[in-house]
């Protein structure tokens, strides 16, 4: 009956596509194939309340396509295309895709209110929950226009598989259950709502769908009201980040000027005075720049990054200590070309710009 009425299921299918593409997108560029770290999740969409509420709201639906690695975007499609072709039959295909939707972006909500900052989130799943929980509510509504041996098997099948689910959602972590859950109850009243019987005779009533509209509404209503305020703002831990490593090229920038310093030094003939100058200028005042630059950072102590900006803080203002000092050191030398063996000039290993041969391991607990 559900073929002759729609024969094909192109919403479902396009939906499989979609998430495929997304996650194959994501390994061609830095996602890991088996597992991908948080970080590469954030950046192309996952649900994270610092993120998220930073402006970001569209993570709700973006998190919808992002997988965090192939087995969890191979469970999340087998059941999607096992479920969403029936499903897709049972409501048609707008209606199957207001269901996978709404109900992904309730889930998607719900958990932000649950652990919005202290988890990074993303899946198909809620949105699959849904189209279970709808598949449920047309299978109990049409019970009566099915053979009781096939309503056993897909309505208490379906409800197992969700149940199960659920249930392993509380035992094994880093499953985001809260998606599973607001995605599921949000297809059973889904299903309510968007009810297409079975006989074209039959009407459903009204009072149904509209009751089960303003529990909906109610319940998104109190989601919003609870969301957690975020820890720290996104934007600005992005911009902390983006001047850490705008540091470390310029670092290496200056670490090439010393080098050409050292080796000016060698040749002899520039002054003392001379010497110094390029010191401040290539050095001490890129240096001082910098710290100026990084001194304007928000230092919000709740900013992930927070340690390793005030560690670098006292690092470059060490630099710019240093080379100043050195440079002073040059100027209080006799007057005259410097010879290359002068032990107060700088010859690489003899005398080298503090610090700097040891950036690498100074660096570690820096983010790249």
């Amino acid at each position: 009956m559900l073929r002759q009425r729609i024969a094909r299921t192109p919403v479902t299918g396009l939906l499989v596509a979609v998430n495929v593409l997304v996650f194959l997108a994501m390994v061609a560029g830095s996602a890991g194939f088996w597992h991908s770290p948080s970080d590469v999740q954030l950046a192309w969409g996952a649900n994270f309340g610092p993120a998220t509420q930073d402006g970001e709201w569209w993570r709700l639906g973006s998190a919808m396509f992002i997988h965090f690695g192939v087995l969890h975007l191979a469970l999340n499609m087998w059941a999607l295309w096992d479920g969403g072709k029936l499903v897709e039959r049972m409501y048609g295909h707008w209606r199957f895709a207001a269901i996978y939707f709404a109900s992904g972006l309730v889930g998607n909500l719900l958990s932000l209110v649950v652990q919005g900052n202290e988890a990074v989130s993303g899946g198909a799943s809620g949105a699959i929950f849904g189209v279970y929980g709808a598949l449920l509510v047309f299978l109990w509504r049409e019970r009566g226009q099915l053979h009781v041996e096939e309503f056993r098997w897909l309505f208490w099948g379906a409800l197992a598989f969700a149940v199960v689910s659920i249930g392993l959602g509380f035992i094994i972590p880093g499953i985001d259950n809260s998606a599973h859950i607001g995605g599921f109850l949000t297809g059973l009243l889904s299903g309510v709502i968007l009810a297409l019987p079975l006989a074209a005779a039959q009407v459903f009533p009204w009072r149904y769908r509209l009751t089960a509209v303003g529990v909906l509404m109610l319940a998104i209503a109190i989601l919003i009201v609870n969301i957690p305020a975020p820890k720290y703002r996104w934007s600005q831990e992005m911009q902390v980040r983006r001047e850490i490593a705008e540091f470390l090229r310029e670092e290496q920038a200056i670490k090439h000027s010393w080098s050409d310093i050292v080796q000016e030094s060698k040749q002899g003939g520039a002054t003392f005075d001379e010497l110094a100058g390029h010191i401040d200028s290539a050095i001490g005042d890129r240096y001082e720049g910098s710290f100026e630059q990084l001194s304007q950072l928000p230092l919000d102590p709740a900013l992930p990054s927070a340690p390793a900006l005030e560690n670098l803080l006292q690092y470059v203002q060490h630099k710019r200590d240093a080379s100043r000092a050195l440079a002073d050191e040059l100027r209080a030398q006799p007057d005259g070309p410097v010879k290359p063996q002068d032990k107060s000039v700088p010859q690489g290993k003899t005398k080298p710009m503090p610090g700097v041969a040891n950036r690498a391991k100074s660096h570690d607990s820096f983010p790249d």
